[in-house]
């Protein structure tokens, strides 16, 4: 694999770090929270016919695979992320399904794809993590073929997803020293403001943008609550380095955190997300 360059350096430890591997060790309770999304994203790609695919920040892969299974041969996928651990346990997965798909350790910001060598690029929450989203889109679209079609989910804002910020907002008093997110990015909600990703697309040399509005149910088991907490997001790193006293006490308010978020033994909410929509001028 080739280093990124230097400029998404950061990027490129967050997700070879701890980030990737809690990515792999949540991989199954996140494709089944995220599945609604990947059937959106199925739906869309065999609406636009096929072809040759590309999933941007594909992580384990689990769209990626979804896409070539039921699909089959109307596409032939390639799935790319910056994260080494998650792309080896995408092959790994494509392996043991027997699935033809490439899977490729690089950052979509500076690879150097083959010009005009995909019909379709996807992505599920991958693409909010550039540091440069000028540069990655201008090179996304190089990698796309003339007309080629863009279908990207992305989160809306933060305010709009409290179940991804509860956590957070619960255990602050307990984690003074936990990071604030950046909302203007990279990061989860680096593409909340329309206006702002409409304008990014069309710099970077996509056409025909569309930003509709998807609201999607989801839910995790209850049972897999503690679980994810420990791993994913701000909290799950700073789970990682703190004492037991103070780990008790981050549960209980964790817990308490998501009650009302918690039904008959699923933990359930609404995810608030764009579907992004363009095509290669």
């Amino acid at each position: 694999m080739t280093q990124p360059a230097q400029s998404n350096e950061e990027q490129f430890k967050l997700w070879n770090g701890h980030a990737g591997r809690a990515w792999v060790e949540m991989q199954d309770v996140l494709d089944r929270m995220f599945a609604p999304m990947e059937d959106l994203l199925v739906t869309e790609v065999a609406r636009l016919g096929g072809g040759r695919l590309l999933d941007v920040g594909c992580g384990t892969g689990g769209t990626t695979l979804a896409m070539a299974r039921r699909l089959g041969e109307k596409v032939r996928c390639t799935g790319l992320d910056i994260s080494v651990p998650m792309i080896a346990h995408a092959r790994l997965r494509a392996g043991q399904e027997g699935l033809p798909v490439q899977f490729v350790a690089a950052d979509a910001q500076s690879h150097a794809f083959e010009p005009a060598s995909f019909d379709v690029i996807v992505s599920r929450f991958g693409v909010m993590f550039f540091d440069d989203f000028i540069r990655a889109f201008a090179n996304l679209r190089r990698a796309a073929s003339d007309g080629g079609m863009l279908r990207a989910l992305v989160w809306r804002s933060a305010a709009q997803n409290p179940y991804m910020t509860a956590a957070e907002h619960a255990v602050a008093p307990l984690l003074p020293e936990l990071p604030v997110r950046r909302l203007d990015g990279p990061g989860q909600f680096a593409f909340a403001d329309p206006e702002r990703v409409t304008s990014m697309l069309h710099g970077s040399g996509w056409a025909g943008v569309d930003i509709q509005p998807v609201d999607v149910a989801c839910a995790l088991p209850e049972a897999d609550l503690m679980r994810y907490v420990h791993w994913m997001g701000p909290v799950g790193v700073a789970m990682q380095k703190v004492d037991e006293a103070t780990r008790a006490l981050v549960v209980d308010a964790v817990r308490a955190a998501y009650q009302p978020f918690t039904h008959d033994g699923d933990v359930r909410f609404m995810a608030a997300c764009w579907l992004v929509s363009a095509r290669a001028a």
